[in-house]
């Protein structure tokens, strides 16, 4: 595996060396970054041309200043690691990292959305091709892929932040509107499920009603300017949780590993007071992270007690329903931080924020108000980008779902007696994951390109606005510094897919084919 992992580092060395040479010696060649000084009357025009040529070295070839550049790179291995400088004489390593962190925070976190939701979207509609289900899921993927991002990003800033902090001033539903979303959530729901007639308006009546009722209760409770789920919210969302968790991993017939996952939801349940109370001491993120660690023991040690065979799958179920349960008591407290942060002169009524990575007006020391500000400033970003992609994970996965439902080796499986699950999960699923791995690490690239414009539309300060000021100044270094970190974050996560391949794919290994 080392061996394999240094071929594959000294292959995107080569690329990247290649790539970046071309970049360079052609975005040298497309403009003269003091062409606005030369054709300026100011007096001191001709001084600031002579210091920022003998700054960026401009009275050397591109292919010498490349050369140049580069040997500032490969001082890392010895402790001299530069990107040069901007136009500004400012460091463009300063610059790029710190505007890296905003950018893989957006674009990590918009991926992880889109995969997960256009994974499990595409998925369903395969299992229920030609449904109801299935035709608007495939309408929405098209109207999707027909949207420009900038005119997404203004439908967002219009209607999920203008008009939805305009609603929350007196958050009131007419009755028409919540008979109409729970006949729409009911359909929805009751399409996806699938099954019979009966089955089908069962479902929907069910969903549609429970809908309808939620939402009274939420406008009666003042729900939605003071959100919490509570010890009994929480408890029944940490259980269908572990429902849900143990019946895609491995069944709820499994009984140790549904005990397990059972016994973690009961744990939150306990922990739900002491836990609440140390979210109210300082450290926060190491509080968080041991919290973590105790999670992840605590489903080993339940693992352990409930399995006597077969533990790996009883433990991965419990490890999931831990941390997903840990995920709500985040959830949860974010929820009860919401009222003293809408309170906050800051935000002033206004939570949903159009532009900004953060309110610069709050000043707060309390850690969960400053974290579900950066939540919110994340909200539209993300959706935006989101869209980039989401559509075409869901006919991806669509596509190659169907292709792997028509194997021989699944038609074997169902002719041995096993359950439908079993058949998804364990055999269709995992090989469906093989080509899309591929498709996850192209569509990363493509988001961080999305991000250039997102970045500028919501007012965001990252590697987009870099690229941009690079591009609008002819600022070449501070160019080259942008591409040089998205291109490596691009290859190591190519070595990443190649890793992964070895994990979803039995048949491939290293050495092979030798």
């Amino acid at each position: 595996m080392f061996a394999f992992i240094m071929r594959r580092l000294g292959t995107l060395v080569v690329i990247l060396f290649g790539s970046s040479f071309l970049l360079y010696n052609l975005a040298a060649l497309s403009g003269d970054p003091v062409g606005e000084l030369r054709a300026s009357n100011e007096p001191d025009a001709e001084a600031r041309i002579a210091q920022i040529t003998r700054s960026l070295r401009l009275d050397l070839p591109p292919p010498v200043r490349y050369f140049i550049w580069l040997k500032g790179i490969l001082g890392v291995f010895v402790g001299k690691f530069t990107l040069g400088q901007t136009r500004t004489s400012e460091p463009v390593a300063v610059a790029v990292f710190d505007a890296i962190p905003t950018t893989l925070r957006l674009v990590t976190t918009a991926a992880i959305v889109a995969i997960v939701l256009g994974l499990a979207i595409g998925i369903i509609t395969a299992l229920r091709q030609y449904s109801r289900f299935d035709y608007s899921m495939t309408f929405f993927a098209f109207l999707l892929y027909s949207l420009p991002i900038f005119w997404v990003a203004v439908l967002l800033k219009q209607f999920m932040a203008i008009e939805f902090n305009n609603w929350l001033a007196d958050p009131t539903i007419p009755p028409r509107a919540m008979v109409t979303v729970g006949l729409i959530l009911g359909l929805i729901v009751a399409s996806a499920i699938g099954g019979d007639r009966k089955k089908f308006w069962k479902v929907f009546f069910i969903t549609a009603v429970g809908t309808l009722l939620t939402l009274v209760l939420m406008l009666q409770l003042n729900w939605f300017l003071q959100p919490s789920l509570g010890p009994a919210g929480f408890f029944m969302a940490s259980v269908g949780a572990a429902l849900l968790i143990t019946q895609l991993s491995v069944g709820l017939q499994h009984k140790p590993s549904l005990r397990a996952a059972l016994s973690m939801s009961i744990l939150g349940l306990i922990s739900y007071y002491p836990v609440n109370w140390l979210f109210g001491k300082e450290n926060q993120p190491l509080i968080i992270f041991g919290l973590l660690l105790l999670t992840i023991a605590s489903a080993i040690v339940a693992s352990i007690y409930f399995a006597k065979i077969d533990r790996g799958s009883v433990a991965r179920t419990a490890v999931l329903t831990g941390i997903l349960t840990g995920m709500l008591m985040i959830l949860d407290k974010l929820m009860r931080t919401w009222e003293p942060y809408f309170n906050t002169d800051a935000v002033n009524g206004r939570p949903v924020p159009t532009v900004g990575q953060t309110n610069s007006l709050l000043e707060s020391d309390d850690y969960w108000i400053s974290l579900l500000d950066v939540a919110m400033h994340l909200v539209l970003p993300t959706i935006a980008l989101t869209a980039i992609s989401f559509a075409g994970y869901i006919r991806f996965s669509r596509g190659t779902m169907l292709e792997v439902l028509n194997q021989d080796y699944i038609r074997t499986a169902r002719a041995k007696g096993l359950n439908e699950r079993t058949v998804i999960m364990r055999h269709a699923f995992r090989n469906t994951m093989i080509p899309i791995t591929t498709i996850i690490v192209v569509d990363f690239a493509g988001i961080l390109g999305g991000a250039i414009i997102t970045e500028r539309v919501f007012g965001w300060t990252g590697m987009g606005t870099l690229f941009n000021t690079a591009i609008n100044t002819f600022d070449l270094n501070l160019l080259m510094g942008v591409f040089f970190l998205t291109a490596t974050l691009a290859l190591l996560a190519n070595l990443v897919a190649d890793l992964l391949y070895s994990v979803v794919d039995p048949r491939v290994r290293v050495g092979a084919g030798k």
